[in-house]
């Protein structure tokens, strides 16, 4: 979750963008005032990033919780 205006946001995005090039991830960016219930549910919140309906970290790109999290999928093959 995000804000076009919003630094801590952008900062959160080119840092989370290594890591997601490295596990093949696409990064999906929702700006929540673009959309009343998001705005409603993570206003003051963001940046906010999720995996689905989970959370990972807010305002700061936390690496290692992130890492952490993603320790608990298999692996899988990108032939």
């Amino acid at each position: 979750m995000s804000r076009q205006w919003c630094h801590l946001c952008h900062e959160l995005v080119a840092a989370l963008e290594p890591v997601a090039a490295e596990f093949g991830w696409e990064i999906e960016v929702f700006d929540v005032d673009q959309d009343a219930g998001l705005e409603a549910r993570w206003d003051e919140w963001v940046p906010v990033l999720l995996h689905g309906e989970r959370e990972l970290c807010h305002y700061r790109f936390d690496e290692a919780a992130v890492r952490a999290y993603c320790a608990g999928f298999p692996l899988e093959s990108r032939a």
